[in-house]
């Protein structure tokens, strides 16, 4: 996924937005429109796209374990969030799956 499709991906869950906090490009983040909370940081580092986004601790480590690309938050708790590097060793399926999971955890039970 490039940075389009991957924003155009998060943009399809409902009451969502794009947004550029730091007033820099290589920093987007989707937020909830109700609660203006971050539900996937989208930034470039080390020559891969990046994308933080929040996990269950049940299935923090699973996922981790799982694939050498996802690794504890950058710049972010690491008990609550993962960064996935898109490298190309992810499954695009496997992305959007905890892109949405991200997305019902910052939603809550609104």
């Amino acid at each position: 996924m490039d940075r389009k499709s991957l924003i155009e991906y998060c943009l399809t869950f409902p009451g969502t937005y794009e947004d550029y906090p730091f007033h820099d490009p290589n920093w987007t983040v989707i937020r909830l429109n109700r609660s203006k909370k971050i539900f996937a940081w989208i930034f470039e580092r080390q020559g891969n796209l990046w994308v933080n986004v929040k996990a269950d601790p049940q299935w923090r480590d699973f996922w981790r374990d799982a694939f050498p690309s996802i690794v504890p938050g950058y710049h972010l708790n690491k008990e609550h969030w993962n960064s996935l590097i898109l490298d190309g060793s992810i499954p695009e399926e496997t992305v959007e799956k905890l892109i949405a999971e991200s997305y019902d955890l910052v939603k809550g039970k609104h």
